[in-house]
This record gives C-alpha cells, sequence and structure tokens, in this order.
C-alpha cells in the first residue's frame, strides 16, 4: 500500500540533491545518498499522493536470489548483493520476511538445456544453496507439483516491498531528508550551478537530480536532455491467487523454466508473506503506464508505444508470445491451465481475480527488450532508464552503485569506504 498522503511534507524551494520518484528505488538511493553525507540537504519528489504507489506495491514480493540473470551483468551483482542486504535490513527493522525458496520446474526433456543453464548461471553468480533435483525431489519439496527435473533456491524468499519503501522514507526523515508526493514533474531546465525542477506544487531548485521514475523514466529523461532511446513500453500483468481452502496446493514458489530471450518468467505460483497464494502474472502490452484495470487507456501513452519503431519490430519477432499472453488476459482457464502444467491438481474452481501491476519495461529502437539495469545522464542529472524486477530486491545495491556513479559524476557523495550506514 502507498502511504497516506497526510504524511508528506511541502516541496522545498532548493536542496542540494532531488530524487525524481518515490517508488522503493528512489527511496532507497535518497537514504544511501544522506547516509554518504548528513550534511547535504536531499529530497525525494514523486508524482503521486504516496509513496510507492507503482511496481513498489503491485509485485508478488519474491525476495530473488540471484538464479536468472547472466554473470557479469548488473541485475546478477546487485541482485545476488541485495538480497542479502535486503533480509539484513529487515530483521534490523522488524519487517517480516521468510526465505521460503524458489522451485523452477522442468516439465520435459526440450527444457533440461535451458534449466542446466539456469544452474550454471546462478552457480556463477554466487546464488547459495542451489541443488538439482529430480521428479522425487520435486514432490518432497513441493507434494502437488510434478516435472522431471527441477531446481532449488532455498536462499529466494518474501516480503511486502511497500513496507521496506516505507522504512526507507522513515530512514530518510530521520536523517533530515523531506519525502514530498504530489510533485508530478512537468519541466526540467539545466543552469549554470543547478537544475530546476517544475512540479506540481511550483519548482524546487537542486544541485543536481537522480530520476528513478519508473514508469515515466523516458519522459523525464527526454525532458532533461537524454536520447529518447530506450523507450518505456508497460506491460500490464495480472494475477488469480487460491481460494483460501486451496492454498494447501503450494508451500512455496513454483516457477516454469523461462525462455531466456525474454525478460518475463512466465506464469508461476507463489506464496505471499500474508499466506496468499498467487498465479501469474500475464505479460500483455498495456495502453497506458498505470493500466492496473484492463480497460484503463491514456492517449499520450497509448501514442508513445505505438509510435516507437522498436514496438513493432518486437511484435514481428514476439507476436507468437502475444497472441499467448492476449489468450490468458482473456480467458481464464487458459491462465490456470498454463499454471496446471507445474500443479496438476489446479483447476478453474480453485481460482479468483487478485491484483494487477504494471511493468515499466525499457524497450529499445531496435525492438529489443532490455535485460538489464540501465542507466544514463544528462547535465547535473543521473536517469535510471530499466529497473524492472529485481530491482525490489536489488534496491540497497542498485541505490550503492548510483551513489558511486554520483560520486564519480557529480562528487556529490563520499566514498563508499567512508559511508556511515542509517
Amino acid at each position: 500500500m502507498s502511504e497516506p498522503p497526510e504524511q508528506a511534507a511541502p516541496a522545498p524551494e532548493r536542496c542540494d540533491l532531488a530524487i525524481v520518484g518515490g517508488g522503493i528505488v528512489g527511496l532507497a538511493v535518497a537514504r544511501e545518498l544522506l547516509a554518504r553525507d548528513r550534511r547535504a540537504s536531499v529530497c525525494v519528489l514523486e508524482r503521486e499522493q504516496g509513496i510507492a504507489a507503482h511496481q513498489s506495491s503491485h509485485n508478488s514480493g519474491v525476495i530473488h536470489a540471484g538464479v536468472y540473470y547472466a554473470p557479469g551483468s548488473l541485475k546478477a551483482r546487485l541482485c545476488v548483493e541485495g538480497s542479502r542486504e535486503i533480509y539484513e535490513y529487515c530483521e534490523q527493522r522488524g519487517i517480516a520476511t521468510k526465505r521460503c525458496g524458489k522451485l523452477i520446474v522442468a516439465r520435459d526433456m526440450s527444457e533440461l538445456g535451458r534449466l542446466a543453464e539456469l544452474e550454471r548461471r546462478g552457480r556463477a553468480n554466487g546464488v547459495p544453496g542451489l541443488r538439482r533435483l529430480d521428479a522425487a525431489g520435486i514432490e518432497q519439496i513441493e507434494p502437488h507439483a510434478r516435472g522431471i527435473a527441477g531446481l532449488h533456491s532455498p536462499g529466494t524468499g518474501i516480503v511486502d516491498f511497500s513496507a521496506v519503501a516505507r522504512a526507507y522514507a522513515e530512514d530518510i526523515r530521520a536523517a533530515g531528508g523531506t519525502v514530498a508526493t504530489g510533485c508530478e514533474i512537468t519541466g526540467v531546465a539545466s543552469g549554470r550551478r543547478s537544475l530546476r525542477l517544475t512540479h506540481s506544487q511550483g519548482a524546487t531548485e537542486a544541485g543536481h537530480a537522480v530520476f528513478c521514475a519508473g514508469a515515466w523514466a523516458d519522459r523525464l529523461a527526454v525532458i532533461a536532455g537524454a536520447d529518447p532511446d530506450p523507450r518505456i513500453v508497460p506491460f500490464r500483468g495480472a494475477y488469480l491467487r487460491l481460494v483460501p481452502d486451496r492454498r494447501e496446493l503450494v508451500r512455496a514458489l513454483i516457477y516454469p523454466v523461462p525462455d531466456p530471450a525474454l525478460p518475463f518468467l512466465g506464469v508461476h505460483l507463489t506464496r505471499n508473506i500474508d499466506g496468499e497464494v498467487l498465479i501469474g502474472p500475464s505479460a500483455l502490452m498495456a495502453g497506458a503506464r498505470d493500466a492496473y484495470r484492463l480497460a484503463t487507456v491514456r492517449r499520450n501513452d497509448l501514442l508513445d508505444t505505438l509510435c516507437w519503431p522498436g514496438t513493432w519490430r518486437m511484435l514481428a519477432r514476439w507476436w507468437k508470445t502475444g497472441l499467448t499472453e492476449l489468450h490468458h488476459a482473456a480467458v481464464r482457464g487458459a491462465f490456470v491451465r498454463a499454471a496446471a502444467q507445474y500443479v496438476p491438481a489446479l483447476e478453474v474452481n480453485d481460482v479468483e481475480p487478485s491484483f494487477a501491476g504494471v511493468r515499466a519495461q525499457a524497450l529499445g529502437r531496435d525492438g529489443r527488450l532490455l535485460e538489464d539495469f540501465a542507466f544514463s545522464r544528462t547535465d547535473r542529472a543521473l536517469h535510471v532508464r530499466n529497473a524492472p524486477s529485481p530491482a525490489a530486491t536489488s534496491s540497497m545495491a542498485i541505490a550503492r552503485h548510483i551513489a558511486d556513479e554520483a560520486a564519480s559524476a557529480f562528487a556529490i557523495a563520499t566514498p563508499r569506504g567512508q559511508h556511515e550506514g542509517a
């Protein structure tokens, strides 16, 4: 859930560092920068009336261990570091987590090669405790799951990431920072000594800025002078949930072997920190960057997607996958059958609708879906251009990475070795 607006402070007229975006990544960045330099004035400017209003609170709450990501990539390094830090932080702050473990299931022989590649990646990334399972091993961990082989990641867990985001906001305020909501950025002007950020409450002069704007990252980057490539294309992910008396079908987390060419993990079954079992998500290209309802369409968002050359190149390559996702979104039985490939006892009457999220996915002009975290610079600013999952897991590590970049580019933060903690 997002933070109530009555806790918000007004946007300051001036600050040393402005963080644009009050999601979990933006809040983590503000927290990190304050921890490195307590003398700096740091302000978070969030467009919505509460923090963590979008991807940070519309997700399955999985703390990823780092199995999927290409060794050497930012996602691989920052996910492994970040998952360890999230567990430690939540223990310190009294936020509930559970290392319930994840089971990645291969249904048939055709998936064994990809499963082996996941195991190779996980071991190269330093994911702790990975082990390969046969069919009997799968049933020992998840009695209702079926497959010919599996990969078990015992370090994967669950948490409420909106609770983590609220704790970050508390840390920011305790360190003297400001979290201002209802501050949608409408203009960015670079001066000789500052950036002028025009927003819904007026304007803020900032020495430097870090843009962590999620679904609106590309628009704000372009306003600040960045290349329009990559473009954010929103993908709506809808979830079903098991009715209470069928939750025993899933003990923890059951995932398919994903297509390595796509940055999506496929339909999976996840028990969240509240005990609900989710099925999903779908991955349907959306008509709005906040399309939590399927019928929500915003003209500018739709035009941005349809006028981007990369959209059509992507569709030409992945049209069959797109039709499958459309079928899943339109026909509940098809969605359930996809999940029942891993839990055969699952039936349509076992589920009911749950929530939807919107993934802010960066898409290149060439039609390539960006797989790794991506960043760019403009005058006096850093921009987070692609930070979908596992950004929440990696939030503290991403924040450290950005603070290092800021120290290099702007000389605004203390070196990592002088980090004070928070």
